[in-house]
């Protein structure tokens, strides 16, 4: 009797131990899939959020704003209200009830940047904060239509200033080396400092915005990549950008 109880004391432990190493293993993996599935609800959550007002603002880390908000602002989109005009559509000049000023990037229809250009340019600008890159406000998305709301920026675009005649001869050299040197720095922070790594892929003068002091940011992030961070190279599929 007392070799048989001895006997059920080594099972017992033996499969304790076992059970207890099943666990420990098992554990990781399934901590690994609840976080790939809350990452995969994230995501889409967050695109939901883009195309669906169902979702909460939160989710989008943006305000979304109604469309007729955004026409009234805009006073409906009026001719004297355009700043320019892009590959991704016209931007109206608006202001908020508050007196805040706005500029309104409307999407084109027959704009060739589509969705995916403007839900990664919304993902992008929503987590990235800098003082030379443009501040992202709010979206739109109502009515079949798709709208950017930025800061308003006083002095336009870098190029309305090199190629005007009158303009140009505002920009003294020291000037233009505060620019040239803002825009190096907003590169260096996408490059090395922001939580992701982005690679613009179409930084030119007419996408370098200049506030009312003339500080330099960095806007239209709809062709832009993220890379990984030991990632230091990678292949495009077409040729897009500058």
């Amino acid at each position: 009797m007392s070799i048989l109880f001895l006997l059920s004391i080594i099972i017992f432990r033996f499969w304790k131990t076992k059970q207890k190493r099943a666990t420990a293993v098992q554990t990781p993996i399934v901590d690994q899939v609840r976080s790939k599935d809350s990452l995969t609800d994230e995501v889409i959550v967050t695109r939901k959020s883009y195309i669906s007002r169902e979702s909460k603002t939160e989710d989008l880390e943006l305000p979304l704003m109604e469309f007729e908000a955004v026409a009234i602002a805009t006073n409906n989109f009026s001719d004297g209200n355009k700043l320019g005009k892009g590959g991704f559509g016209i931007v109206y000049k608006g202001m908020l009830p508050d007196g805040k000023e706005i500029a309104v990037k409307r999407l084109s229809k027959k704009s060739l940047q589509g969705t995916g250009e403007f839900q990664n340019e919304v993902r992008l600008i929503a987590r990235l904060q800098h003082l030379n890159l443009v501040r992202l406000l709010g979206c739109c998305v109502e009515k079949g239509e798709k709208m950017l709301i930025y800061e308003y920026l006083e002095n336009l675009s870098l190029d309305s200033h090199l190629f005007d005649k009158i303009r140009r001869s505002n920009l003294s050299w020291q000037k233009r080396f505060d620019i040239a040197n803002g825009i190096a720095r907003g590169l260096l922070y996408l490059h090395q400092d922001s939580r992701f790594r982005v690679i613009h892929r179409d930084l030119k003068a007419s996408n370098v915005l200049l506030d009312k002091n003339m500080t330099p940011k960095i806007s239209d992030f709809g062709m832009a990549r993220i890379f990984g961070r030991e990632e230091t190279e990678a292949n495009t599929r077409k040729v897009v950008g500058t």
